[in-house]
């Protein structure tokens, strides 16, 4: 799209994030986005089906489960794991668990059986509501962070380090317990908003903090990661703060699946990495990725849900769909996707619909039966016109038909 059709006010102020920032994404769903009450824990086909269409998005890691949480969780991170090894897929794993004897030893137990180190995601909670509830002091904290990390270290696992509701946490306890663990061999920390209390400004002070106080005066390599849920709705805007803070890495799920209201959308970041020239994966299987997902998990995708929904690229209103038409006449279709739409279908394996209702005006029912092949001369387009204005809905395709002559038809 020529940049001289769109003036963008998301950059003329400055880019907070800065192009050429290498953003990674480690994908939830079939871990906290199975914690969500309401979805279907799928069989360990439908499993590996969406781990193959997470490699094919380009997505850099993926929690394979919580082997701790009994044996068909074991079974089915230790069957994932070697899917990821077997089919030589470029996605990485990692395995989630407590800083609990038992919850490590098994995560040891699964990297044993496949012969191949997994990134050990450990978490402890951490503020001081959680404390207070737990009857935890700091000290025991740091010493269970230590414990945790140098077993797992010494087992030959790389360790991700997560406290819980970081961002309810006060600063001297994020210190205290991210260099412990850091000092233990953990080399990657995970910031969490476990609850959704956070705001963008909250995310950005917090891996803005750790960055500073933590991983610089530790001197190691260190990767900074953000876990976010969704209970203010702002999940994509604090990924997007914190990767703007310096954060390496965000957490997300499929369709915001997790704990209550769930976590970050994970087709959602794609689209705003995309968008934002952060990433240039190949993104022609969302849309298959969220609809797998929804199918194993028992989930409906809302019409109206960001690039996947059935809505999101569909309109009936006879404003819209003229401008699209006329965008369509000069063969651009990158015109006819920016003239109503900020988000480019094409870059998606999508395309603008045009469908027709009581909203509609010529140009829809023109558009629509020229898009199918048929003759659209005044007399057809006015009495589906006028159907659609006595309508309560859009026209199904079976009751357009129905009001065009099968000579029209070819």
């Amino acid at each position: 799209m020529n940049d001289e059709l769109i003036y963008d006010w998301n950059t003329h102020a400055g880019l907070e994030i800065p192009p050429g920032r290498r953003v990674m994404l480690n994908d939830e769903t079939l871990r906290d986005g199975l914690q969500n009450p309401s979805v279907r824990d799928p069989s360990i086909g439908e499993k590996i089906e969406i781990l193959h269409l997470m490699d094919a998005l380009g997505i850099d890691l993926v929690n394979i489960g919580l082997p701790g949480a009994g044996p068909r969780a074991f079974a089915d991170t230790e069957a994932l794991a070697r899917e990821i090894i077997g089919s030589r897929m470029k996605i990485r794993a990692n395995m989630g668990g407590r800083t609990h004897k038992q919850d490590i030893q098994a995560m040891i137990d699964i990297c044993e059986r496949v012969g191949q180190p997994i990134e050990a995601a450990m978490f402890l909670g951490s503020s001081p509501i959680r404390r207070l509830v737990e009857d935890w002091s700091v000290d025991h904290l740091k010493r269970t962070t230590e414990e945790a990390v140098k077993f797992a270290v010494s087992a030959g696992l790389p360790v991700m380090y997560v406290t819980e509701d970081t961002i309810r946490t006060d600063p001297s306890t994020v210190v205290a317990l991210y260099s412990t663990a850091i000092r233990a061999g953990a080399r990657a920390i995970v910031l969490c908003d476990t609850v959704g209390h956070a705001t963008p400004r909250g995310a950005f002070n917090l891996v803005t903090f750790a960055i500073e106080e933590v991983v610089k005066p530790s001197g190691e390599k260190i990767r900074v990661d953000w876990h976010g849920h969704n209970d203010r709705g702002l999940a994509v805007a604090n990924s997007l703060a914190a990767i703007a803070a310096g954060a390496d890495q965000v957490h997300g799920c499929a369709l915001a699946l997790g704990e209550r209201v769930g976590n970050t959308p994970m087709e959602v970041m794609l689209v705003n990495l995309r968008l934002l020239g952060l990433i240039d994966h190949d993104l022609s299987q969302l849309k298959k990725y969220s609809e797998t997902i929804a199918r194993a998990t028992g989930t409906v995708i809302p019409p109206n849900y960001p690039v996947v929904g059935r809505d999101a690229f569909r309109t009936a209103t006879g404003v819209h769909a003229a401008a699209i038409a006329k965008a369509q006449k000069r063969n651009d279709p990158k015109l006819a996707d920016a003239i109503y739409s900020g988000v480019p279908a094409h870059l998606f394996g999508l395309e603008q619909v045009i469908e027709i209702g009581p909203m509609s005006g010529r140009s829809n029912v023109v558009y629509w039966l020229g898009k199918r092949g048929i003759s659209a001369n005044d007399e057809v387009v006015e009495r589906i016109l006028a159907a659609a204005k006595q309508s309560d809905r859009i026209l199904t395709e079976e009751e357009i038909f129905a009001l065009v002559p099968s000579s029209a038809q070819r």
